[in-house]
Protein backbone atom coordinates (compact mmCIF):
# COMPACT_ATOMS: atom_id res chain seq x y z
CA UNK A 1 0.00 0.00 0.00
CA UNK A 2 1.18 3.51 -0.80
CA UNK A 3 -0.38 6.67 0.58
CA UNK A 4 -0.24 10.24 -0.69
CA UNK A 5 -1.14 13.52 0.98
CA UNK A 6 -2.69 15.85 -1.56
CA UNK A 7 -0.92 19.19 -2.01
CA UNK A 8 -2.02 22.32 -3.87
CA UNK A 9 -0.73 21.03 -7.19
CA UNK A 10 -2.78 17.83 -6.85
CA UNK A 11 -5.96 19.55 -5.66
CA UNK A 12 -8.92 20.21 -7.94
CA UNK A 13 -8.59 17.12 -10.13
CA UNK A 14 -10.60 13.89 -10.11
CA UNK A 15 -9.09 11.14 -8.02
CA UNK A 16 -9.13 8.85 -11.08
CA UNK A 17 -6.93 11.34 -12.96
CA UNK A 18 -4.58 11.56 -9.98
CA UNK A 19 -4.20 7.77 -9.88
CA UNK A 20 -3.62 7.62 -13.65
CA UNK A 21 -0.72 10.09 -13.30
CA UNK A 22 0.66 8.51 -10.15
CA UNK A 23 0.49 4.91 -11.38
CA UNK A 24 0.77 5.22 -15.18
CA UNK A 25 1.46 1.48 -15.58
CA UNK A 26 -1.94 0.57 -14.10
CA UNK A 27 -4.32 -0.56 -16.90
CA UNK A 28 -7.59 1.34 -17.20
CA UNK A 29 -9.74 -1.71 -16.55
CA UNK A 30 -7.89 -2.42 -13.29
CA UNK A 31 -8.13 1.22 -12.25
CA UNK A 32 -11.93 1.15 -12.19
CA UNK A 33 -12.01 -2.38 -10.79
CA UNK A 34 -9.91 -1.20 -7.83
CA UNK A 35 -12.38 1.58 -7.15
CA UNK A 36 -15.16 -1.03 -6.98
CA UNK A 37 -13.06 -3.27 -4.73
CA UNK A 38 -12.27 -0.34 -2.40
CA UNK A 39 -8.54 -0.71 -3.07
CA UNK A 40 -8.46 3.04 -3.75
CA UNK A 41 -9.54 5.06 -0.72
CA UNK A 42 -9.98 8.74 -0.04
CA UNK A 43 -9.57 9.84 3.58
CA UNK A 44 -9.91 6.19 4.73
CA UNK A 45 -13.26 5.82 2.96
CA UNK A 46 -14.64 4.34 -0.23
CA UNK A 47 -14.62 6.83 -3.10
CA UNK A 48 -15.79 7.25 -6.67
CA UNK A 49 -13.55 7.96 -9.70
CA UNK A 50 -15.14 11.38 -10.20
CA UNK A 51 -14.54 12.60 -6.63
CA UNK A 52 -12.52 15.83 -6.60
CA UNK A 53 -9.39 16.11 -4.47
CA UNK A 54 -8.71 18.88 -1.98
CA UNK A 55 -5.43 19.93 -0.39
CA UNK A 56 -4.79 17.84 2.71
CA UNK A 57 -6.76 14.80 1.51
CA UNK A 58 -5.24 11.37 2.06
CA UNK A 59 -5.24 8.97 -0.89
CA UNK A 60 -4.43 5.32 -0.16
CA UNK A 61 -3.67 2.93 -3.00
CA UNK A 62 -3.80 -0.78 -2.24
CA UNK A 63 -2.11 -1.57 -5.54
CA UNK A 64 0.66 -4.09 -6.26
CA UNK A 65 4.14 -2.55 -6.17
CA UNK A 66 4.87 -3.82 -9.68
CA UNK A 67 2.57 -1.15 -11.12
CA UNK A 68 4.54 1.64 -9.48
CA UNK A 69 7.81 0.56 -11.09
CA UNK A 70 11.20 1.38 -9.63
CA UNK A 71 10.51 5.08 -9.52
CA UNK A 72 7.66 7.31 -10.58
CA UNK A 73 9.81 10.25 -11.52
CA UNK A 74 12.21 10.50 -14.45
CA UNK A 75 15.13 12.93 -14.23
CA UNK A 76 16.03 12.62 -17.92
CA UNK A 77 15.59 16.38 -18.22
CA UNK A 78 18.88 16.84 -16.35
CA UNK A 79 20.68 15.52 -19.44
CA UNK A 80 19.66 18.51 -21.58
CA UNK A 81 20.79 22.16 -21.30
CA UNK A 82 18.96 24.48 -18.94
CA UNK A 83 19.60 27.54 -21.11
CA UNK A 84 16.48 29.50 -22.04
CA UNK A 85 15.51 32.84 -23.55
CA UNK A 86 13.13 34.07 -20.86
CA UNK A 87 10.89 37.02 -21.69
CA UNK A 88 8.99 37.06 -18.40
CA UNK A 89 8.83 34.96 -15.23
CA UNK A 90 7.05 35.05 -11.89
CA UNK A 91 6.02 32.50 -9.26
CA UNK A 92 3.24 31.13 -11.48
CA UNK A 93 4.30 31.27 -15.12
CA UNK A 94 7.17 31.63 -17.56
CA UNK A 95 7.14 33.15 -21.06
CA UNK A 96 9.97 31.70 -23.12
CA UNK A 97 11.20 32.71 -26.56
CA UNK A 98 11.57 29.37 -28.37
CA UNK A 99 14.09 29.52 -31.17
CA UNK A 100 13.44 27.79 -34.51
CA UNK A 101 14.84 24.26 -34.60
CA UNK A 102 13.91 23.35 -31.02
CA UNK A 103 10.92 21.05 -30.50
CA UNK A 104 8.54 21.84 -27.63
CA UNK A 105 7.85 18.20 -26.66
CA UNK A 106 9.47 14.89 -27.58
CA UNK A 107 8.69 14.05 -31.21
CA UNK A 108 8.61 10.81 -33.17
CA UNK A 109 12.41 10.74 -33.03
CA UNK A 110 12.25 10.83 -29.20
CA UNK A 111 14.44 13.92 -29.19
CA UNK A 112 15.40 14.52 -25.53
CA UNK A 113 16.48 18.15 -26.00
CA UNK A 114 13.05 19.77 -25.94
CA UNK A 115 11.78 23.09 -24.66
CA UNK A 116 9.82 21.47 -21.83
CA UNK A 117 12.85 19.45 -20.70
CA UNK A 118 14.98 22.61 -20.68
CA UNK A 119 12.32 24.33 -18.57
CA UNK A 120 12.18 21.40 -16.12
CA UNK A 121 15.98 21.47 -15.81
CA UNK A 122 15.96 25.23 -15.27
CA UNK A 123 13.25 25.04 -12.57
CA UNK A 124 15.01 22.10 -10.91
CA UNK A 125 18.24 24.12 -10.66
CA UNK A 126 16.29 27.04 -9.18
CA UNK A 127 14.69 24.75 -6.60
CA UNK A 128 11.20 25.48 -7.93
CA UNK A 129 10.54 21.96 -9.18
CA UNK A 130 11.51 18.75 -7.40
CA UNK A 131 9.93 15.55 -8.76
CA UNK A 132 10.38 13.86 -5.39
CA UNK A 133 8.12 16.45 -3.76
CA UNK A 134 5.32 16.11 -6.32
CA UNK A 135 2.73 13.35 -6.47
CA UNK A 136 1.31 13.99 -9.92
CA UNK A 137 2.12 17.50 -11.16
CA UNK A 138 4.83 18.41 -13.64
CA UNK A 139 5.29 21.99 -14.96
CA UNK A 140 3.75 22.09 -18.43
CA UNK A 141 3.40 24.15 -21.59
CA UNK A 142 0.11 25.90 -22.33
CA UNK A 143 0.65 26.38 -26.06
CA UNK A 144 2.69 24.75 -28.79
CA UNK A 145 4.79 26.04 -31.68
CA UNK A 146 6.14 23.97 -34.58
CA UNK A 147 9.82 22.98 -34.52
CA UNK A 148 10.80 25.45 -37.25
CA UNK A 149 8.65 28.31 -35.99
CA UNK A 150 9.96 30.59 -33.25
CA UNK A 151 8.16 32.61 -30.64
CA UNK A 152 6.56 32.92 -27.24
CA UNK A 153 5.61 29.73 -25.41
CA UNK A 154 3.81 29.84 -22.04
CA UNK A 155 4.78 27.46 -19.23
CA UNK A 156 2.78 27.00 -16.03
CA UNK A 157 4.73 26.37 -12.83
CA UNK A 158 1.81 25.07 -10.79
CA UNK A 159 -1.42 23.18 -11.39
CA UNK A 160 -3.74 26.10 -10.65
CA UNK A 161 -2.01 28.31 -13.22
CA UNK A 162 -2.05 25.47 -15.74
CA UNK A 163 -5.81 24.96 -15.38
CA UNK A 164 -6.50 28.70 -15.71
CA UNK A 165 -4.29 29.18 -18.74
CA UNK A 166 -5.56 26.08 -20.53
CA UNK A 167 -9.09 27.44 -20.17
CA UNK A 168 -8.03 30.93 -21.30
CA UNK A 169 -6.37 29.45 -24.40
CA UNK A 170 -9.51 27.40 -25.14
CA UNK A 171 -11.74 30.47 -24.70
CA UNK A 172 -9.37 32.58 -26.86
CA UNK A 173 -8.69 35.08 -24.07
CA UNK A 174 -5.03 35.33 -25.10
CA UNK A 175 -4.11 37.38 -28.17
CA UNK A 176 -1.12 35.99 -30.09
CA UNK A 177 0.32 37.99 -32.97
CA UNK A 178 2.79 36.66 -35.52
CA UNK A 179 5.40 38.20 -37.78
CA UNK A 180 6.11 36.58 -41.11
CA UNK A 181 8.19 37.43 -44.16
CA UNK A 182 6.46 36.61 -47.44
CA UNK A 183 7.28 36.70 -51.12
CA UNK A 184 5.70 39.52 -53.07
CA UNK A 185 3.43 42.37 -51.99
CA UNK A 186 -0.05 41.42 -50.74
CA UNK A 187 -2.94 43.43 -52.14
CA UNK A 188 -4.69 44.91 -50.30
CA UNK A 189 -2.00 45.74 -47.74
CA UNK A 190 -4.34 44.70 -44.92
CA UNK A 191 -7.20 42.22 -45.06
CA UNK A 192 -9.12 39.49 -43.30
CA UNK A 193 -9.04 36.26 -45.31
CA UNK A 194 -11.74 33.62 -44.87
CA UNK A 195 -11.49 30.23 -46.56
CA UNK A 196 -11.54 26.50 -45.80
CA UNK A 197 -8.71 24.19 -44.77
CA UNK A 198 -8.53 20.43 -45.27
CA UNK A 199 -5.84 18.50 -43.40
CA UNK A 200 -3.96 15.60 -44.95
CA UNK A 201 -2.42 13.86 -41.93
CA UNK A 202 -0.63 11.23 -44.02
CA UNK A 203 1.43 13.95 -45.73
CA UNK A 204 1.50 16.37 -42.79
CA UNK A 205 0.13 19.00 -45.13
CA UNK A 206 -3.05 21.02 -45.64
CA UNK A 207 -4.97 22.36 -48.63
CA UNK A 208 -6.98 25.57 -48.84
CA UNK A 209 -10.30 25.91 -50.66
CA UNK A 210 -12.50 28.90 -51.45
CA UNK A 211 -15.63 26.84 -50.82
CA UNK A 212 -16.28 24.22 -48.19
CA UNK A 213 -15.42 20.63 -49.08
CA UNK A 214 -16.11 17.48 -47.01
CA UNK A 215 -13.95 17.45 -43.89
CA UNK A 216 -12.74 21.03 -44.27
CA UNK A 217 -12.79 23.64 -41.53
CA UNK A 218 -13.22 27.40 -41.69
CA UNK A 219 -10.07 29.48 -41.34
CA UNK A 220 -9.86 33.23 -40.74
CA UNK A 221 -6.52 35.01 -41.05
CA UNK A 222 -6.11 38.76 -40.54
CA UNK A 223 -2.87 40.31 -41.85
CA UNK A 224 -1.33 43.77 -42.01
CA UNK A 225 1.67 44.73 -44.14
CA UNK A 226 4.32 46.47 -42.03
CA UNK A 227 7.11 46.85 -44.60
CA UNK A 228 7.81 45.92 -48.20
CA UNK A 229 10.59 46.41 -50.74
CA UNK A 230 8.57 45.21 -53.72
CA UNK A 231 9.96 41.67 -53.58
CA UNK A 232 9.48 40.72 -49.94
CA UNK A 233 6.95 41.93 -47.36
CA UNK A 234 6.90 41.82 -43.57
CA UNK A 235 3.43 41.05 -42.22
CA UNK A 236 1.81 41.05 -38.81
CA UNK A 237 -0.79 38.27 -38.60
CA UNK A 238 -3.64 37.78 -36.14
CA UNK A 239 -5.13 34.28 -36.30
CA UNK A 240 -8.85 34.25 -35.69
CA UNK A 241 -8.81 30.46 -36.02
CA UNK A 242 -5.87 28.28 -35.12
CA UNK A 243 -5.50 25.47 -37.64
CA UNK A 244 -2.50 23.38 -38.65
CA UNK A 245 -0.08 25.37 -40.85
CA UNK A 246 -2.76 28.03 -41.24
CA UNK A 247 -0.55 31.07 -41.84
CA UNK A 248 1.85 29.21 -44.13
CA UNK A 249 -0.85 27.60 -46.26
CA UNK A 250 -3.24 30.57 -46.31
CA UNK A 251 -0.65 33.11 -47.44
CA UNK A 252 0.66 30.68 -50.07
CA UNK A 253 -2.90 30.18 -51.34
CA UNK A 254 -3.03 33.92 -52.08
CA UNK A 255 0.30 33.83 -53.88
CA UNK A 256 2.56 34.93 -51.02
CA UNK A 257 4.30 31.90 -49.48
CA UNK A 258 6.54 32.50 -46.50
CA UNK A 259 10.23 32.94 -47.14
CA UNK A 260 12.05 29.68 -46.39
CA UNK A 261 8.90 27.56 -46.62
CA UNK A 262 9.42 24.82 -49.20
CA UNK A 263 6.30 22.86 -48.17
CA UNK A 264 3.91 25.56 -49.38
CA UNK A 265 6.40 27.51 -51.48
CA UNK A 266 9.18 26.36 -53.84
CA UNK A 267 12.93 25.85 -53.69
CA UNK A 268 13.31 28.18 -56.67
CA UNK A 269 11.60 31.05 -54.81
CA UNK A 270 13.87 30.63 -51.78
CA UNK A 271 17.15 30.04 -53.60
CA UNK A 272 19.85 32.39 -52.39
CA UNK A 273 17.86 33.81 -49.48
CA UNK A 274 19.68 31.70 -46.89
CA UNK A 275 16.64 30.44 -44.97
CA UNK A 276 16.52 26.83 -43.78
CA UNK A 277 13.15 27.36 -42.04
CA UNK A 278 9.99 29.35 -42.63
CA UNK A 279 10.19 33.01 -41.59
CA UNK A 280 7.41 32.87 -39.01
CA UNK A 281 7.48 34.06 -35.41
CA UNK A 282 4.87 34.24 -32.64
CA UNK A 283 6.31 37.52 -31.48
CA UNK A 284 3.63 39.17 -29.34
CA UNK A 285 1.32 37.93 -26.57
CA UNK A 286 -1.43 39.90 -24.83
CA UNK A 287 -3.51 38.67 -21.91
CA UNK A 288 -7.09 39.81 -22.62
CA UNK A 289 -9.22 38.10 -20.00
CA UNK A 290 -12.97 38.24 -20.46
CA UNK A 291 -13.61 36.23 -17.29
CA UNK A 292 -11.99 35.95 -13.86
CA UNK A 293 -8.30 35.11 -14.06
CA UNK A 294 -8.04 33.76 -10.52
CA UNK A 295 -4.47 33.84 -9.22
CA UNK A 296 -3.37 35.15 -12.65
CA UNK A 297 -5.68 38.20 -12.67
CA UNK A 298 -2.62 40.47 -12.38
CA UNK A 299 -1.66 39.49 -15.95
CA UNK A 300 -4.86 40.86 -17.51
CA UNK A 301 -4.08 43.60 -20.01
CA UNK A 302 -0.33 42.97 -20.02
CA UNK A 303 1.51 42.54 -23.30
CA UNK A 304 4.86 40.88 -23.97
CA UNK A 305 6.95 41.00 -27.12
CA UNK A 306 10.07 39.40 -28.61
CA UNK A 307 12.35 42.34 -29.28
CA UNK A 308 14.67 40.81 -31.87
CA UNK A 309 12.88 38.63 -34.40
CA UNK A 310 15.64 37.23 -36.68
CA UNK A 311 14.07 38.17 -40.04
CA UNK A 312 12.35 41.42 -39.01
CA UNK A 313 15.08 43.61 -40.54
CA UNK A 314 15.49 41.49 -43.69
CA UNK A 315 13.73 43.97 -45.95
CA UNK A 316 16.05 46.81 -44.95
CA UNK A 317 19.04 44.64 -45.93
CA UNK A 318 17.76 44.01 -49.44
Amino acid sequence: MKSFTINQNDAGQRISKFVEKTVPALPNNLLYKYFRLKRIKLNKKRCQPQDKLQAGDLVELYINDEFFGEGRQDLAFLKVPSSLNIIYEDENIMLVDKKPGLVVHEDDDNTPDTLINRILHYLYEKGEYDPEQENSFVPALCNRIDRNTGGIVIAAKNAQSLRILNQKVKDRELVKLYLCLVHGVPEPKSATLKDFLLKDSSRNQVRIYRNQVPGSKTIITRYKTLQTNGKLSLLEVDLKTGRTHQIRAHMAFYGHPLVGDTKYGTNAQNKGLGYSYQALYAYKLRFAFQTDGGILSYLDGREFCVENVPFAKEIAKR
